[in-house]
């Protein structure tokens, strides 16, 4: 086993590469930033047919009330989509282009939603038809986003611009500069969609749509869904954060799925489109990747080892919550070839339950799209809108990946037992290190607040070292602040803040980082996982953490050590 761990190892840098792509990481960033719309107006539904479970029914009028919300929030996704994935390829773009010469953020975005508009609107007597401008346009979206930014970074680079005499006001001079991509841009859709249309007799959202349709089928299938799962998986297991390569390429079909859903359901219909966020965040990744969240019980109930029983007790709240960094780094999971088999498995073998609950049982598939956060077996239940299986499906898939990683846990845990009664027999030698310059912390080792930002993929682990940093800052009476985000969503934040750490999950997007702190001159650093794990839980090794890359940036050598 460990020689296939070293082999698969040597692919690294490959996948590395690939979950960087400028392509992938602005659909994954676009979306992170349109996450609120999709949740938001996910509380309408749940309001409007939630209660029919119950025998309930609104009026027709109030359930119209209700969804107004709904159909002008996720009614227009692609709209909102399609100027987010924009601005985040127009950032990865800047990142290579001189400072003096870069792309106009705002302009990519207001042209990319024109041409949005021309390929995904058919034009009615009184105004335009909108049923391609909710999820079902998101793939034309992202053709349309990068199209446009493409379109713009030809003309920047090449300098291909309206020239005004210096006199005239940077605002104006701007404005000009950008009608020639923004003109070029609206040219070549508006040429694409008369051909498109004449040759098709449809709008290319829908034409789009129709073209992957069998892609989506085959997504639901047995092989689609262990492919994507597994992948997801396999992924994350050689520690590269598997859904930044998965999750662009099956984003639209989640979206597309859950619209699909919804509609079959408010006719009478049963919903049976498999893939959808609800399916990756409570059932193949249950507790996140790897299907964990019975991982920490086990570690708990049944660990002989006392570091074993340790990590399961200070993972099992996070894993509970979806953010499983705790037990994948503190265990270790990743990369620990014990857990090789019931790491990939235990997310097929839930998706493929579920599969065999909603197409054999008559179990409805996802209605809803709810926070990642929410504990995986209640965010089954409420995502599925209280099905009665659900209930059942709720309390087999943890006794079923309880079953699937018992017996490699088991085997993991007498490793650590004893390697632990080997090293009691040990006599223990401690020195100390006197040529340590300790330095000891007070109010005034540093005069102005320092703001520390943490990354990583979701918001949930950066979270637990942010509030790390919080609290050691507040008891050491040190004037630090720290705040966590996703990456992604953080472009515009950076500004504001001395310090950037990247969780392990994201630590490979370092080297694109360094370059946007670079420009604003402010230090950045990437950390590995069992490091990151223990700074979480000790808010005064975390302090001294940020305190000592902050004062070495000064020219300062000594070490901090908070007394």
């Amino acid at each position: 086993m460990n020689k296939i761990i070293q082999t698969i190892e040597k692919w690294k840098p490959f996948f590395e590469k690939v979950s960087k792509n400028s392509y992938l990481s602005a659909i994954k960033n676009g979306f992170v930033s349109c996450m609120p719309v999709v949740i938001f107006s996910s509380i309408f539904l749940l309001i409007a047919y939630v209660p029919n479970i119950f025998g309930f029914y609104w009026s027709e009028n109030t359930e119209a009330m209700i969804m107004t919300p709904y159909n002008f929030t996720m009614g227009f996704l692609a709209v909102g989509v399609v100027a987010t994935t924009a601005k985040a390829l127009t950032d990865n773009f800047n990142r290579d282009m001189p400072k003096t010469n870069q792309i106009n953020i705002i302009a990519p975005m207001v042209a990319s939603i024109c041409g949005l508009l021309l390929l995904a609107t058919d034009r009615l007597e009184g105004g335009i038809s909108t049923g391609y401008l909710g999820s079902s346009g998101l793939l034309a979206a992202f053709i349309v986003a990068f199209v446009t930014v493409n379109v713009y970074r030809f003309c920047v680079k090449r300098n291909i611009t309206i020239r005004l005499p210096e006199e005239v006001p940077p605002n104006i001079s701007q404005a000009f500069k950008d009608i020639i991509p923004f003109g070029f841009a609206i040219i070549i859709f508006w040429v694409f969609d008369f051909a498109f249309r004449s040759a098709f007799e449809m709008n290319f959202a829908q034409g789009v749509i129709t073209f992957f349709q069998p892609l989506f089928t085959a997504a639901d299938g047995w092989i689609g869904l262990a492919i994507i799962y597994g992948a997801m998986a396999f992924f994350w297991f050689i520690g590269i954060h598997g859904p930044s390569i998965v999750e662009p390429a099956v984003s639209a079909i989640y979206y597309v799925n859950i619209a699909a859903n919804v509609s079959g359901f408010q006719a009478g219909e049963h919903a049976t489109k498999l893939l959808t966020p609800g399916l990756q965040y409570f059932v193949a990744t249950l507790g996140r990747t790897g299907a964990t969240f019975v991982v920490p019980f086990l570690f708990i109930f049944f660990a002989k080892s006392k570091a074993n029983k340790a990590i399961g007790k200070a993972a099992v709240v996070p894993t509970s919550f979806g953010v499983n960094e705790p037990i994948l780094f503190g265990g270790p999971l990743v990369l620990n070839p014990v857990f090789f088999i019931p790491f990939i498995t235990a997310p097929i073998i839930n998706v493929w339950l579920f599969k065999f609950f909603v197409d054999f049982l008559g179990m409805n598939s996802f209605l809803y799209v709810l926070p990642w956060t929410f504990p995986g077996p209640i965010g089954l239940i409420l995502g599925t809108g209280f099905s009665p299986l659900s209930f059942v499906l709720a309390v087999v898939l943890p006794l079923v990946d309880a079953l699937i990683y018992y017996p490699f846990f088991k085997s993991y845990d007498l490793q650590r037992y004893e390697e632990e009664q080997a090293e009691v027999n040990k006599e223990k030698i401690v020195e100390s290190d006197e040529d340590a310059i300790v330095t000891l912390v007070s109010d005034t080792v540093i005069s102005d607040e320092k703001n520390v930002l943490v990354l990583c993929a979701g918001g949930g682990t950066s979270g637990l070292l942010a509030n790390a940093l919080n609290k050691g800052a507040q008891e050491f009476n040190v004037n630090v602040k720290a705040a966590a985000a996703a990456w992604g969503a953080h472009q515009d934040m950076l500004a504001d803040y001395d310090l950037i750490v990247l969780a392990p999950q994201v630590a490979t997007n370092l080297p694109d980082l360094q370059k946007d702190c670079d420009r604003l001159g402010i230090s950045c650093i990437a950390t590995e996982g069992a490091e990151y794990i223990a700074l979480t839980r000790d808010p005064k090794k975390s302090l001294e953490f940020v305190l000592n890359i902050l004062k070495h940036k000064g020219g300062n050598t000594d070490d901090v050590v908070i007394a």
